[in-house]
C-alpha cells in the first residue's frame, strides 16, 4: 500500500523583487547538494521556461512548474508528493517578489507548509536589509520564514551590520559576496537557454558551489527541516479555480504528436509533454531548423521560443516549410504558440529589421518590437473549452484573420491575446498549460476528427 504522507526537507527561495539572484542561488544550492550525492528536486513557481532549463541542468533532475492558478491545488500537491518520495531535498524557486501576484509565492509556500528563505541583493544597504527582511517575514502569520540570504554582500563588516540588526528568530542563512563569474547569462526574454551554453553553465555551477562554501553563515549549507507532503489519494487532475475535475482518459491513444524542438522552439513545459503522454499519445520531436522532413504524425505542436534569432535559417529551410504547409492542408491538428505562431505567419521581421518569409499557413506579418512587450496570466476561451496559460512576448502581429476568441485576463476586463483557428490550426500568442483542461487540449490535437 502506498503511503499517503511523506517527509522531505524543503526550502522555498523567495525575494522582495525580481533580479535579486534567486535563480543563481537556487541553481548553486541544487548543484551543491547534488555533488554530495543527494537527489534534489527543484520546482519553479509560475509560467517560466528558461529558469527550469537552468535548474534541471544544475540538479540533474527534471524541473516542473508549480502554479495554483494554472493547475490547481491538487495538481501542485501531487507534484510535491511525488517528488518527496524520491528526493532528499526539495527546492522551490519563487517568481517576482514574495507577495506579488494572485496567487503569490507566499500563497504557494503557505498552502504546502514550505519554509521560505528571503534572497536579497544587499548592495548599497545594511541595517535596511534587515528591516526589509523583518517586514517581509512578519507580513503574514501563515508564512514560515527560515532566514535571510544576503546576496552581493561587500565585506564581513557589511554582513555583521545586517546580522546584528536581524531579530533572533530571523537568522542570516548566508552572506554571499559579489561575484560576476557566477551570474547566469541573459537575453531579451530572460535567461539564455541551457542547451546553448551547457559547458559555460557547468563552469558557473561549480564556481557557484565554491561561492556558497565561502559564506561565514552556514545555515544554507545544511539540509532544511523536513516538511510533510500529502497524497491527494485519487487519480485525477483538478483545477479548483474552475471547479473542473478531470479523469485522465486515453483521448489520444495511438496518436503521434510531433513537437518542434530546437534552438528556435523550446518553450515547452515538461508538464505538457507528460499530459499528452498520460492521454495515450506518443511524442516525437523534430527540428524546423535542421530537418528536411516531418516525422510521421497525427498532429503538430509548434511551441514558443526564439524564431526571431533564427529567422533566416527557418526561412532558408524551404523543405521543412513545404512539409508543414502540406501537413496543414490535411486539416490535421496544429497548435502554434507565440514563437510558433510567428513561424506560422507569412513573414517575420527580426531584431535587425530584416524580413524573412515564414510558413504562410496563417495570414499576417510578425515583427519584433524591442523592449516593450506583453505578459500576464490568461485563459484561452475557445470552442474546445477554456485552457489556462500565459502570454510573454516582445513582438507584434498585423493583418491577421478574425480571431475565434480571445484570452480572458486573470485580473483585467480588457480582451487578452487573439486566438485564431482555421482548418486544424490553432494559433495564438498564449502559451497553454495542458493539465488545466486535458479534454480541451486533446480536441486541439484531434482537429480533423471533430464533428
Amino acid at each position: 500500500m502506498t503511503a499517503s504522507v511523506v517527509h522531505c526537507p524543503a526550502l522555498f527561495l523567495t525575494a522582495p523583487a525580481s533580479n535579486q539572484g534567486k535563480t543563481t542561488i537556487t541553481a548553486a544550492l541544487a548543484r551543491y547538494f547534488t555533488n554530495q550525492g543527494k537527489v534534489v528536486r527543484v520546482f519553479k513557481t509560475g509560467p517560466d521556461y528558461l529558469d527550469p532549463q537552468i535548474l534541471a541542468q544544475a540538479s540533474k533532475q527534471p524541473v516542473e512548474q508549480l502554479d495554483i492558478w494554472m493547475a490547481g491545488d491538487d495538481y501542485c500537491q501531487d507534484k510535491l508528493f511525488q517528488a518527496a518520495q524520491v528526493a532528499d531535498l526539495i527546492l522551490v524557486e519563487g517568481a517576482m517578489g514574495m507577495f506579488d501576484g494572485d496567487p503569490s509565492s507566499a500563497d504557494l509556500a503557505a498552502r504546502f507548509g514550505i519554509p521560505m528563505a528571503i534572497v536579497m541583493d544587499v548592495k548599497g544597504m545594511a541595517q535596511t536589509a534587515a528591516a526589509l527582511a523583518t517586514g517581509l517575514a512578519n507580513f503574514r502569520d501563515d508564512v514560515q520564514v527560515a532566514g535571510l540570504i544576503a546576496n552581493r554582500c561587500g565585506s564581513e563588516r557589511h554582513a555583521e551590520l545586517i546580522r546584528d540588526a536581524l531579530p533572533e528568530n530571523l537568522p542570516l542563512l548566508a552572506t554571499l559576496k559579489r561575484d560576476e563569474g557566477i551570474t547566469l547569462p541573459e537575453r531579451h526574454l530572460g535567461l539564455v537557454q541551457a542547451d546553448e551554453v551547457k559547458d559555460e553553465l557547468e563552469i558557473r555551477f561549480e564556481a557557484a558551489v565554491e561561492w556558497l562554501k565561502e559564506t561565514k553563515d552556514t545555515g544554507l549549507l545544511e539540509l532544511p527541516k523536513a516538511v510533510v507532503f500529502y497524497s491527494i489519494n485519487k487519480k485525477v487532475s483538478v483545477n479548483k479555480q474552475t471547479d473542473a475535475e478531470q479523469t485522465i482518459e486515453q483521448r489520444l491513444a495511438g496518436k503521434i504528436i510531433a513537437v518542434a524542438k530546437d534552438a528556435a522552439f523550446s518553450f515547452i513545459y515538461d508538464a505538457n509533454l507528460i499530459a499528452l503522454q498520460s492521454m495515450g499519445a506518443k511524442v516525437v520531436f523534430f527540428s524546423p531548423l535542421k530537418d528536411q522532413t516531418l516525422p510521421e504524425a497525427d498532429a503538430l505542436w509548434l511551441p514558443g521560443g526564439y524564431p526571431e534569432l533564427h529567422a533566416k535559417a527557418l526561412s532558408d529551410n524551404t523543405a521543412m516549410r513545404q512539409a508543414i504547409h502540406a501537413f496543414y492542408q490535411t486539416g490535421k491538428g496544429i497548435l502554434a504558440e507565440c514563437g510558433g505562431m510567428l513561424y506560422s505567419l507569412n513573414d517575420l521581421t527580426d531584431l535587425n529589421d530584416d524580413c524573412y518569409p515564414m510558413l504562410g499557413i496563417l495570414e499576417g506579418q510578425g515583427a519584433m518590437r524591442g523592449k516593450r512587450g506583453c505578459q500576464g496570466m490568461q485563459t484561452a476561451v475557445i470552442p474546445q473549452g477554456d485552457i489556462r496559460g500565459h502570454a510573454h512576448h516582445r513582438s507584434r502581429s498585423a493583418n491577421t484573420p478574425e480571431p475565434v476568441g480571445y484570452g480572458r485576463r486573470q485580473r483585467h476586463p480588457a480582451p487578452g491575446e487573439a486566438i485564431y483557428q482555421q482548418k486544424g490550426l490553432t494559433a495564438s500568442y498564449l502559451h497553454l498549460f495542458f493539465p488545466s483542461n486535458l479534454n480541451a487540449t486533446a480536441k486541439l490535437f484531434l482537429a480533423d476528427q471533430q464533428d
